[in-house]
Parts: structure tokens; C-alpha cells; sequence
């Protein structure tokens, strides 16, 4: 349990008791990522569903806001930082390295946010109309078994803090997370293409990046919950 409150202090702002931990068990904390994105959703569907009382953009920006503020915005800094870099990728391997490690906020981070929160909101407004809250809670638990996944099949992109994940995740983990996505299908089907994104994200990040960080584990998720808040919003339009 030790691990969740250190999952849930590293990937929110919720406040938890302060505990001690070692190196290994920073790390270990990864395989309870799944579980904090299931608290995450849990917030977000909430909001979204008090919002739409008054109506369903409302749900969607009180979702949208609750969903930025519980997350402390962590995965949107990451999705910048890697929308700055590959922009910087055609250059020299040297140049995006530096640039993933420049603080400042370049052109192509701040149009990647935008679109991202546009994205999310849109979406957000459309499951909400059709009262999808099932999907919106259970969407950003699918998202963050991601990161188990490309931490393993992902060479290092350099030394930082997702080296430290390498290792951490154990096949039983893997074993763990997949019956839980696929017992959450049952509530929303469109969840069984997460193993499609991480696939495309992780395929992206190899051949565009060169291998996966802290950064790139933070805007997988919020690529992936982007998608899937598609998925769930096209298999609903298709039913």
C-alpha cells in the first residue's frame, strides 16, 4: 500500500500522509499507476457529472479544470516538452537531448497544449451529452498502464527519472493490469484499443525520439487519453 500513496503523491496533487522512501521503492511505485489514474477518473467524472447538471459544457470544462488540477498538469508539461523536441529532432540527436532539457516553453509546446485541452474538452462535451461516465472515469486508469508498458520495451533516452522505472515492473504486473482493463471493457468497450496506442506511441517515441523519459511517459498519457476518449465517443456514434 506503501506504493500507492507514493504513486498517488508523485501523479497528483491529492494530498497523502509524507512517508520516507528508498530509490527501489520510488520506482516500484509505477505498478500502482494503473490505480491512481482510476482516482484520477473517479475526480473527473465527478466534476463532469455536477457541471452537466447546468449542461453538458459546463460538465466539460468543470471536468476539464478538475482534471488538470488533480494531475498538477505533469503530463501536459511532458507532452510540450516532447512537442518541443521533436521539432528540434530533425536537427542532431544532441540538440533534442537539449532541448527536452530546457525548462522554457517553446512554439511547438504551446500549440501541442492547446490543441490537447481543445481536444479533451470537445470530447468531454460529447460523452457527457450522451452520458458517458463509465468511459471518462475509467479512461485514465487504461492510460496509465502505458508507462509499465513502454518503461519495459523502451530503451532509456538518457538518465533521468524514467530510467528509474526500468525494471520496477514485473510480469505479474503486466498480468494484473491487463485482466483489469479488459474486466473494465466490459463498461467500455473502446478501452481494448489502449494496447494499440501504447504500441503507436511507443513505435512514435522509438523512431522520432530515439527511446522514452520521464517526458515521454507523460505525453503517452495524455495521447492515449485523448484517443481514447475518441474511441469511446466513435463506438458510441457507431452503435
Amino acid at each position: 500500500m506503501k506504493g500507492l500513496v507514493v504513486a498517488i503523491q508523485f501523479l497528483t496533487r491529492l494530498r497523502t500522509p509524507r512517508i520516507a522512501v528508498s530509490s527501489d521503492e520510488f520506482a516500484a511505485s509505477m505498478r500502482w499507476f494503473p490505480a491512481v489514474g482510476l482516482i484520477v477518473g473517479a475526480i473527473v467524472a465527478a466534476g463532469g457529472w455536477a457541471g452537466a447538471r447546468v449542461d453538458p459544457w459546463t460538465g466539460a470544462l468543470c471536468a476539464l479544470i478538475l482534471w488538470v488540477a488533480v494531475t498538477g498538469a505533469l503530463h501536459l508539461d511532458g507532452l510540450g516538452d516532447i512537442a518541443d523536441a521533436s521539432g528540434a529532432a530533425h536537427k542532431d540527436r544532441e540538440r533534442l537531448l537539449a532541448v527536452l532539457g530546457d525548462p522554457h516553453v517553446g512554439s511547438f509546446a504551446v500549440v501541442a497544449i492547446a490543441l490537447q485541452l481543445i481536444a479533451k474538452l470537445v470530447l468531454l462535451h460529447a460523452l457527457l451529452d450522451r452520458q458517458m461516465f463509465a468511459a471518462i472515469t475509467l479512461i485514465p486508469f487504461a492510460a496509465r498502464i502505458g508507462p509499465l508498458v513502454w518503461s519495459r520495451a523502451l530503451p532509456d533516452l538518457h538518465a533521468g527519472l524514467g530510467s528509474r522505472f526500468r525494471g520496477a515492473v514485473r510480469p505479474v504486473d503486466f498480468v494484473i493490469w491487463g485482466l483489469a482493463l479488459v474486466a473494465a471493457a466490459w463498461a467500455s468497450p473502446s478501452l481494448l484499443i489502449a494496447p494499440l496506442t501504447f504500441l503507436l506511441w511507443g513505435g512514435w517515441l522509438l523512431r522520432k525520439i530515439g527511446g522514452i523519459s520521464g517526458d515521454g511517459h507523460g505525453a503517452g498519457i495524455e495521447i492515449a487519453e485523448s484517443l481514447l476518449l475518441a474511441a469511446a465517443l466513435l463506438l458510441a456514434h457507431l452503435a
